[in-house]
Order: C-alpha cells, then sequence, then structure tokens
C-alpha cells in the first residue's frame, strides 16, 4: 500500500485529531479567556493629528510613517476591462515588505501538535485571537519600532540551531482590494528539541484548530492562511476505499466530512484534470486588461479626508481610521497607527456539489486591483464592498441570491461562522465565512466563464504556487475539517 511521503501523513493524522492532553478543547476557552484578562488593552479613536510618527507627506497627501517602513496610505486609479466598473481610484495600503506567518510544531505521542499563540491586535473584534507562533512584518522583526524581539524569531531567521526541518514553505497573497501586490512568507516548521512555552502560547493539533474554526471569531486570518496550505497528500483507491469502510463503523464522523477528505486524498476522479483549469486561467488573464496607476493620495476621486478618517463620498466601501493603542504585552506597549474600517461585513462563500460522487466547489477567477497577476482563484461568493443585505451592490454578484436563499431556509450549510480580517490593519471587520452543499437541481454546466468547478485535493495543489488561491478562498479551506 502506497501512501504518499511522512511528513503529508503526518498532518493527515493531526487533522484527524480533535483532541489533546496538552490542551483539552474545555480547558482551551478558559485558557485563552484568561489571557484576555491578563492583558490591558485599550484602542482608542484619535484624529490624524494626534498620531505619532505619522503624518500626510505634504507633497503627495500619502498617509506615512516616519521611518519610512511599515506600511502607508497611498492611491491607485484603475483602469480595467473586466466587470461593469472600467475605471475608478481608491485609496490602498502599501506595504511591501514581506513579513513571517510561522508555526513550530512538535509530535506528542507521534502526534503532530502546533505551537500558536493567543495575540492581540488593535483591530480585533475581540482583542485575543489564536495567531501562528510568530506573526511579524519585517519593520517588526528588524525592530524599527526600537520595541522587543518578537518570541521564537530566532527559529526561522537562522539564529537558533537545533533539529528542524521546514514542512511547508509559500509566499501567500494578502486582500487584493485593500493591499498592492502584498504577500508574505507562510512557513511552519517541525521541531525535535525541546522548547519553552511562554505563557501565551499552547500547543494544539490540526484537528483542534480546524475544531476551533466552528467558532466565530477565535482563528485569526494569519492562522487560517498559513493551515489553508498544508497537504495531505495523494492516495490510492485501496486507501481511500479504507477510509470508507473505517467511517461506515466510526458514528462520529460525519457523511458529509468523510466525502471532504475523500476529495482531499483523491487525485483521480475530477470534472476538470489539472492543465485543464491551468489554461482556463491563463485564458482569462491573456483576455482581460488590468493597469493599475500609483497615484498621490490626493488625487483619489470622490474620497474625502477629514480630521478623524478618509473616506469615500458616499460612506461606502471602508474607510481609514487613526488609532491609538496600548496593548501590555506587546514588543512596544503603546503606539499610534492607521487601521481600515469596512462600511460592512461581507460574505464569502462556498458552493459545493458531488460530481462523479466526489465533492467539488465552485470557483471563481476573481480580479482585483492589489492581485500581483490580474485575477486570483476566489470563492463562489465574495461579497465584501457592497450592501448585499439591500441590494446595493455595484453589480450583480452571481450565486449571491442562492446563498442567501440557503443560509436563510438552512438548506445545505454546512459551515456558517463570523471570521475576522487581519487586526492589525482593519478595525473590528469580519465575514460571514459560508459553505453550502447545492441541492440536486443545482446547474453544475452552464457556468459564468470566469466559473469553474475543482475538487479540495486540486485546490490544495494549487496553493502550493504563489497567488493562484486569494486569501478569502484560503480561508474557508482551512475551516475545512474531516472528523
Amino acid at each position: 500500500m502506497a501512501f504518499s511521503n511522512s511528513v503529508n501523513i503526518d498532518f493527515l493524522r493531526s487533522a484527524l485529531v480533535k483532541e489533546s492532553p496538552l490542551m483539552p478543547l474545555n480547558d482551551f476557552f478558559q485558557w485563552i479567556q484568561k489571557r484576555r484578562d491578563a492583558i490591558e488593552v485599550n484602542i482608542d479613536h484619535i484624529t490624524f493629528d494626534e498620531m505619532e510618527q505619522w503624518g500626510f507627506d505634504p507633497k503627495t497627501g500619502n498617509l506615512v510613517h516616519a521611518s519610512g517602513k511599515f506600511f502607508s496610505i497611498e492611491g491607485i486609479h484603475v483602469q480595467t476591462d473586466w466587470g461593469k466598473v472600467p475605471e475608478w481610484s481608491q485609496p490602498i495600503i502599501n506595504q511591501p515588505e514581506i513579513g513571517f506567518l510561522a508555526i513550530i510544531t512538535k509530535k506528542f505521542d507521534g502526534i503532530l501538535h502546533f505551537l500558536m499563540q493567543a495575540k492581540i491586535e488593535p483591530g480585533n473584534i475581540n482583542y485575543v485571537q489564536l495567531s501562528p507562533t510568530l506573526q511579524a512584518t519585517k519593520s517588526n522583526y528588524t525592530k524599527v519600532h526600537k520595541g522587543k524581539t518578537p518570541l521564537y524569531l530566532e527559529y526561522f531567521n537562522g539564529d537558533k540551531k537545533c533539529n528542524k526541518k521546514i514542512i511547508l514553505d509559500q509566499l501567500q497573497s494578502e486582500q487584493g482590494a485593500r493591499f498592492v501586490k502584498k504577500r508574505n512568507r507562510n512557513i511552519i516548521i517541525e521541531i525535535e528539541d525541546d522548547i519553552e512555552v511562554h505563557e501565551d502560547f499552547c500547543w494544539l493539533t490540526l484537528g483542534q484548530i480546524k475544531e476551533l474554526l466552528c467558532h466565530d471569531n477565535v482563528v485569526n486570518m494569519d492562522s487560517r492562511t498559513v493551515i489553508s496550505g498544508i497537504p495531505f497528500g495523494n492516495y490510492k483507491q485501496e486507501v481511500i476505499d479504507f477510509y470508507k469502510t473505517y467511517n461506515y463503523f466510526n458514528t462520529e464522523n460525519s457523511d458529509y466530512e468523510l466525502n471532504m477528505l475523500l476529495s482531499a486524498i483523491e487525485n483521480e476522479n475530477h470534472l476538470h484534470e489539472q492543465q485543464d483549469i491551468i489554461s482556463w486561467i491563463t485564458e482569462l488573464k491573456s483576455t482581460y486588461e488590468l493597469e493599475v496607476e500609483s497615484i498621490p493620495l490626493n488625487e483619489v476621486k470622490d474620497w474625502i479626508r477629514d480630521e478623524k478618517s478618509i473616506y469615500h463620498k458616499e460612506k461606502k466601501y471602508f474607510k481609514v481610521i487613526p488609532v491609538r493603542a496600548s496593548i501590555g504585552n506587546r514588543e512596544v506597549k503603546s503606539w499610534t497607527q492607521p487601521l481600515v474600517e469596512s462600511a460592512q461585513e461581507g460574505i464569502i462563500a462556498f458552493i459545493v456539489k458531488k460530481i462523479d460522487d466526489v465533492y467539488h466547489f465552485l470557483i471563481q477567477a476573481k480580479l482585483e486591483a492589489g492581485n500581483f497577476d490580474i485575477v486570483e482563484l476566489a470563492p463562489t461568493v465574495q461579497c465584501l464592498t457592497g450592501n448585499y443585505r439591500k441590494g446595493l451592490n455595484e453589480y450583480e454578484v452571481p450565486y449571491l441570491d442562492y446563498i442567501l436563499k440557503q443560509l436563510k431556509s438552512g438548506k445545505g450549510v454546512r459551515y456558517a461562522t463570523y471570521q475576522s480580517e487581519e487586526g492589525g490593519r482593519f478595525y473590528r471587520e469580519q465575514n460571514r465565512n459560508i459553505i453550502i452543499e447545492a441541492d440536486e437541481n443545482f446547474d453544475t454546466e452552464n457556468l459564468p466563464k470566469n466559473f469553474t468547478w475543482m475538487t479540495l485535493n486540486q485546490l490544495q495543489t494549487f496553493i502550493q504556487y504563489n497567488n493562484y488561491l486569494n486569501i478569502q478562498a484560503r480561508s474557508l479551506i482551512a475551516a475545512i475539517k474531516f472528523i
């Protein structure tokens, strides 16, 4: 019986274990609440004039840090023949640095555990969320802020000499509508040596992390993007048959979870071949144009700046606000910074359906201004900027009505939680993350030309390469559990 390599097996074993004596889930919520209670947090709204080390460039109007590091709020002008809005300008976050989103793993009793951090970000809804072992921009870990060195950095920058191996290493994009060509290094290492576990850290299995993703706003976006890239391997038919037999005797598993596992490890049964999907993406990139020009923030049309925010004249999309953050356990205890505040929460949703007895995901190729290469693969519905509740989207969103109808009736709803965006740049932004299994009448053939069907195994293959799946798709994939 031929298995994939041992790393994939280790990941899969960990994903199938949802309890651990190192941190039982019943204890986890008490632990994270204690971490919240132990740290004093104050996030105050201030005026731009009250910001320290931040200011508007007198020539461009860009909002910049005095060091020239961290990030800046600038303007872009966009022209495209994609969609129904051919031209616009907007503020955008320019953060050219590549940061670390990094997790240390170690085996206990043969099961891979992930060292996770209870981390406070100024924009988090509930302040403390579960983050990777190390979550740091280059400006942070090179101490531009003149604060402390982030914990465990030495395991990733080469300073720590120990028995370790890299088991995942990817560059992944961030929100293409908010960042201009932003990427982070998503990395997982496995160590053998003993390691000190600081008080804001705990060991969890991958199965436990996925179980926590069934709760609103517990696992932060950076953790979700790292674990979304984990591959579980490809298996021969006898292995897949074994899992089916195992599930017959294992009443804890639902048919849905088993079939999601099979969609993750089955690489022979799929509607479209991988090369055909690559050709489909390539054709879209070749057909459509995206011209993004950097412009001064003070030349962005239809956006207004007052003493407390930068906002659209119709008060939609988002606004940029200045805050003062005081957090007791951070490398720097108090600072000011801009945050992006969304006009409303959005919907991020996958429609899934069995095709030839294997779950397939309805994927769209989506253009966003900050993308590296015109389009990235996105969930079936990614509705972040319009007001979907009042039907005020600027353009028709395919499958949105179907999602809302199923959500209201509860039919086929396999997953529905609120998950936060990254709290270091976004102020209390959460989006409804949804997976809905389509009913038998759902049309699988007549799709808009920027939509296609892919198995979970195919999606995980694409994640291994840079800039194919956007962060919203990866966030949802991270939440898929197998037990």
